[in-house]
């Protein structure tokens, strides 16, 4: 397993997210794409994930609500396009900036030690991009995948 790389290319509404996991994909797969282990994990760790609703299949439809117990932050999207253990592409909104949809694409890769996550977010614009940064998508995401990784870990 190796560390998180993101690449937010200036000038770009482009994210672009990388990770290695000592795991198969069939075994990333299922803990991202099943319910209660996505609650497991997913997001920054001082929050706490609630799953409303995830249906990881084509036309499938998602939605999390993170809470630090006096705010809560809601989360939705569409899977557009599900090959179980290869690719997903779904959308990505924040309900807190309406109308502000990603495209997300996340490929999974065999490796000779496990396989690796590619993930492609792209946002609207530069300044949607930019903001999103701002707020602290980062931390979200490497807390995310670092949590990911114990988890794999832990259901080997």
């Amino acid at each position: 397993m190796t560390g998180t790389s993101i690449n937010t290319p200036a000038g770009t509404p482009f994210v672009e997210v990388t990770r290695e996991f000592d795991a198969t994909p069939a075994q990333l797969f299922r803990i991202m794409s099943e319910r209660d282990l996505v609650a497991q994990w997913l997001g920054p760790r001082d929050l706490q994930a609630t799953i409303e609703e995830y249906d990881v299949r084509t036309g499938g439809k998602y939605r999390y609500i993170h809470s630090d117990g006096s705010s809560e932050y809601a989360f939705r999207g569409v899977f557009h396009t599900v090959e179980p253990d290869k690719l997903v592409i779904q959308t990505f909104e924040w309900e807190g900036a309406p109308g502000e949809v990603c495209i997300e694409k996340m490929t999974l890769e065999p490796t000779e030690k496990g396989v690796r996550l590619r993930q492609r977010s792209v946002f609207p614009s530069v300044e949607a991009r930019d903001q999103s940064i701002e707020y602290g998508m980062s931390d979200g995401i490497n807390d995310s995948m670092d949590r990911l990784a114990e988890l794999l870990a832990k259901e080997a």
